[in-house]
Parts: structure tokens; sequence; C-alpha cells
């Protein structure tokens, strides 16, 4: 739970950002932002995957940049969705899009790598057979 709440504000910061580097990107407030960030992340779980299933040919020509094109109608959508959220034209959305891509990658990067100090399994357990017989 707190590893999606941790990316909920990952996604949210990076929105902020982009807003604040693209001028065609506004945000009213933070409490938009967060409500932006939670339908996107929504959007990337549900509707993203099969989206990408559709175009994957366009995505195997282009080599994987159409999903930047992609991701900026996604952007755009929720623009669309949330009042107070505005992205204006395409190219203000693809560099947002591209923004938040970034961003969302390199936090989700030290996020998922982060090691966490567990109790090894071992794959072997060294056996010694007693005096009985019987292996302890």
């Amino acid at each position: 739970m707190i590893l999606v709440i941790t990316r909920w504000l990952i996604i949210t910061v990076a929105i902020l950002l982009a807003s604040w580097f693209v001028s065609g990107i506004r945000i009213d407030s933070l409490l938009t932002a967060i409500i932006a960030a939670g339908i996107l992340g929504l959007i990337n779980v549900f509707i993203k995957p099969v989206l990408i299933i559709l175009t994957l040919p366009l995505s195997i020509i282009t080599l994987g940049v159409f999903t930047f094109f992609i991701n900026a109608l996604l952007l755009q959508l929720v623009a669309y969705m949330i009042p107070g959220f505005e992205v204006e034209g395409f190219l203000a959305a693809f560099l947002g899009a591209l923004i938040i891509s970034v961003v969302s990658w390199l936090a989700n990067h030290f996020i998922v790598n982060h090691n966490i100090d567990r109790p090894q399994k071992n794959d072997v357990i060294d056996m010694e057979k007693g005096d009985d017989g019987k292996w302890r």
C-alpha cells in the first residue's frame, strides 16, 4: 500500500514539474494535481495496455517512439476530464508526457531497486547422518 501511495506522489510531483517547465500546462491547485495523478495512474493501468497492444505494429516500426504519442494523448484525456487541469495543444501534451515519463521512471527506478535486508533462504540444507542411521 505504501508503494502505491509513493508512486502516486511521484506522479503528482511529475505533473507539477511538467506544469512548471511547459508553458501550455496549467494546474489550479495541489488537489487538482493529486486527482490528476490518480486518474492518470488508473488510465495507465486500464487503458494504456489496450492502446499499446492495438498500436503494437506502429510501435515496432517506430522503435517504441509511438508510445510517447500515446502518453501525450492520455495526458490530454486526463486534462479533458479534470477541471482545473489544462493542456493546450498536442506539443504541450507531448512535452508534459515526456517529463512525466522521465521523472516517474527515475523515481520508480530508485524505489524498485532499493534493497531491503531480508534473511536469505538457503537453497541447500546440510544434513548429517546420525549414529542411529537417521538424517538430521
